[in-house]
This record gives structure tokens, C-alpha cells and sequence, in this order.
């Protein structure tokens, strides 16, 4: 399993009883996570001080109540990048705090390059990936399919000073972009995909990965330059475990352009146990 060791503004402290017990900078956060299926005793003391924890609702959803005042929203920091952290009624806090081995992965890589490097950045999210593309070198183009989520990533590349960086930020379904991109004969020499199990586009399309993963690699393959230098897809689906994805990525992007393939499972430490919790997987084809 890989996982960071140097995001030190985020921590999990412990996990238990379906909770994940985060530290994000100085406020402590309770989070439901379903993969935490033991019910180990909680003799962390933080369980009982954090500043609020995320509730489910048996109708779907759910809601956060906060123990003190917590602020709308705060930054935190990975290397010299900076993320701007807001709960959301739908728990999560605008960053995957996971895909920071990623994000080191892709910082190294563009900056050992012997040449100007175009990344294109697919369900691209809050921006994570983008950030360390274009703090390394590269011009990226962002693409994800809310308007929202699409802003907060503009918010974290000016609180990171990326905002003048040559980064395309794109409000749109990602298939329909890559076919336009195919149209005007644009090429970039890395990939990052992060596709939701399921998600419905700025028009109402409907996205079920594992129906449409082939596919989409199919076409995104068309816009790879002659020259690639990497092709990174991430997966929190259950059905998509590192085996799958090598399979994916080996008998689409490497059946024509050659490369290696690596995929593990992605992970956070837990700093109460010593052990890692596993978070998703993700499959690297380097060439």
C-alpha cells in the first residue's frame, strides 16, 4: 500500500466504530467512514475534545454538529501547496487527503522532465492534482463537471499562488470535453483521472464507472501526445480493485503506447495504531 508521509497539517488520529477520528491543521473533525468495520476501544482522548463530527441520517445525507466554533472555512498545507478545508452537508471537507502520495508522484515526475509537459486533469475535483501539476511546471487543463466545485479549485490554486499559472479551468462533462478536444486535434502528455462511482453531469448526465471506464479510456487515449510521460487513474469503487485497474490501463492506453503499469491500493496512516487505513486504489502507467 503507498501512502504519504509528509502531509504533516492532516492526521488521523484514530478509527473505530465506523468514525475516522481527522485532524485537519488545528481542528479535530469525526468523519463516518464504512470500511471501519471493527469496533476497537477508543482511549484516545481527542475522541471525546474534537471541534464537531458528521452525523448520517437514515433518509439519506446527513449533518454536522460542532462541540466549538469552527470557522466556515480554513487552510491547510501539503509541501507548498494550500487547500482551502469547508464541511459539507455532504461530509466531506474539499479534500482527499490520500491522494497526496499522488500529488508527490506527479510533482516528481513533471519537474524530472526534460521538456514543457501539458497535463490534462479529468473529474478533477477541488483541484488537488492540478495544483501539484502546475506548481511543478506543467500547464493543466481542469476539467470537472460542477460549477462549484470548479471555483473551489480556483479558490485553493490563489490561496497556493497558482492563480497565475497556465491552468484552463473547464466547467463540463468530461466524455463530451475529451471528444471536443479529439475534434481540434489537442494532445497533452499526462492523464489524471478520478471518476465518482456515480455522478451526473452539468446537463443531468448519468456516470456509472464501471459500465463507462473502458470506454472512457478508449477515447482518452486519443488525446495522449506521441510522447507521454504518465497515465494515473484512482478508484474508490469496490469493484475496481488494483488487478482490474491494471488490466484497464494495460489492454487500453498500454495496448498502444507500451509503458509499465503499477497499481496498489492508496492509503492513510493512523497515527493511534500504527496501521494504515486503505482509501482507494490507483493504477500509474509510466512510459
Amino acid at each position: 500500500m503507498r501512502y504519504a508521509t509528509d502531509f504533516s497539517d492532516y492526521e488521523v488520529i484514530d478509527c473505530s466504530g465506523g468514525e475516522k477520528l481527522e485532524r485537519f491543521g488545528d481542528k479535530i473533525l469525526i468523519r463516518p467512514d464504512p470500511q471501519i468495520i471493527w469496533d476497537t476501544e477508543k482511549k484516545e482522548s481527542r475522541w471525546k475534545s474534537a471541534d464537531g463530527r458528521y452525523f448520517r441520517s437514515d433518509k439519506g445525507g446527513g449533518s454536522w454538529e460542532f462541540y466549538k466554533k469552527v470557522p466556515e472555512k480554513w487552510e491547510i498545507s501539503y509541501r507548498d501547496l494550500k487547500f482551502v478545508i469547508r464541511p459539507t452537508g455532504f461530509k466531506h471537507t474539499g479534500i482527499f487527503p490520500e491522494q497526496a502520495v499522488n500529488w508527490g508522484y506527479m510533482m516528481d515526475k513533471v519537474k524530472n522532465a526534460d521538456r514543457p509537459i501539458k497535463a490534462l486533469n479529468l473529474f478533477a475535483y477541488t483541484g488537488g492534482a492540478t495544483l501539484a501539476l502546475a506548481a511543478a511546471g506543467a500547464s493543466v487543463t481542469h476539467v470537472d463537471a460542477s460549477k462549484g466545485i470548479v471555483s473551489w479549485a480556483r479558490e485553493n490554486a490563489a490561496a497556493s499562488s497558482l492563480a497565475d499559472k497556465p491552468i484552463r479551468w473547464i466547467v463540463d462533462d468530461c466524455k463530451k470535453f475529451v471528444e471536443r478536444e479529439i475534434r481540434r486535434g489537442n494532445f497533452y502528455d499526462c492523464v489524471v483521472m478520478d471518476p465518482p462511482s456515480y455522478g451526473r453531469g452539468p446537463t443531468g448526465e448519468v456516470f456509472k464507472l464501471e459500465e463507462q471506464i473502458y470506454s472512457l479510456l478508449e477515447l482518452v487515449n486519443k488525446v495522449l501526445s506521441d510522447k507521454p510521460l504518465f497515465f494515473l487513474l484512482n478508484s474508490y469503487t469496490t469493484g475496481l480493485g488494483p488487478a482490474v485497474m491494471s488490466y484497464l490501463l494495460s489492454s487500453t492506453v498500454g495496448k498502444k503506447y507500451g509503458g509499465k503499469v503499477t497499481a496498489d491500493e492508496i492509503g492513510l496512516p493512523v497515527s493511534a495504531s500504527g496501521l494504515v487505513l486503505p482509501c482507494g486504489n490507483t493504477a500509474i502507467l509510466e512510459f
